[in-house]
Parts: C-alpha cells; structure tokens; sequence
C-alpha cells in the first residue's frame, strides 16, 4: 500500500470516527447503534473473500474495528 492511501485511509478514520461522535453528541444516534455500525463494518470484513493478501488486509481491519469497540473510541461513554 502507497504512503498516499495509507494516509488516505488514517484520514478516512478519523472523520467517520468525528462523525460518530457528533452523531452520538447530538442524540441521532445512541451509543448502543453506534457499536452496531462498528460491528457490522468488521463483520464485513471478517466474512470477505479474496486472494490470501487481500484477506490478510481485511482481518487486519476487522481487528481495528474491533480494537475500536473496545476501546471506546467512537463513543463517549457515560
């Protein structure tokens, strides 16, 4: 992966992540869909196909998702 997407990609996160969080901020979404949102990302890529390569990149990113869950990232949790 280029240096280009990477940071794509890191930039990608960090706005989806702002946007749960306004989202959470102002009531449109509560926290319990916001999880549910993360969980079906990485569940998409824990059920993708490919070439060994491109299942080694979507498990990685199922992991990160799931690492964000844990963590709390995308919600202020009360």
């Amino acid at each position: 992966m280029s240096t280009a997407s990477k940071h794509a990609g890191l930039a990608a996160l960090s706005i989806c992540e702002a946007l749960l969080l306004a989202m959470n901020d102002r009531g449109l979404l509560p926290e319990h869909e916001i999880v549910g949102v993360l969980r079906d990302a990485a569940a998409t890529h824990e059920n993708a196909v490919g070439t060994k390569i491109e299942m080694e990149q979507h498990q990685a990113v199922a992991e990160l998702i799931n690492a964000i869950i844990a963590g709390g990232n995308s919600v202020r949790r009360r």
